[in-house]
């Protein structure tokens, strides 16, 4: 199962961690380990090498909602897959 765990700070993401393999499928052909990984490296991409830097209000803003879209997406994920995902705020 893939665990990913969104680390909290009240309302605020300020980071998460992806951990173990879905067992959908074998590896390479897993399509719930390709979906996660996707949008993993869609956000982690464009937090990291588009709004490289200090953060200002906007890009926090920006950042905070990429997130939070992350999270509703995996937590969607989640809902057809239950046995492959779980995702869980600490």
């Amino acid at each position: 199962m893939t665990t990913v765990s969104f680390l909290m700070e009240q309302a605020r993401i300020v980071g998460f961690d992806v951990q173990g393999h879905s067992g959908w499928g074998q590896e390479g052909e897993d399509i719930v380990c390709a979906a996660v990984t996707s949008a993993i490296r869609l956000v982690e991409c464009t937090v990291n090498d588009v709004m490289p830097g200090g953060l200002s209000a906007p890009a926090e803003s920006t950042c905070q909602n990429l997130l939070t879209g992350l999270m509703v997406y995996l937590t969607q994920l989640h809902d057809e897959y239950p046995e492959n995902i779980e995702v869980m705020e600490e």
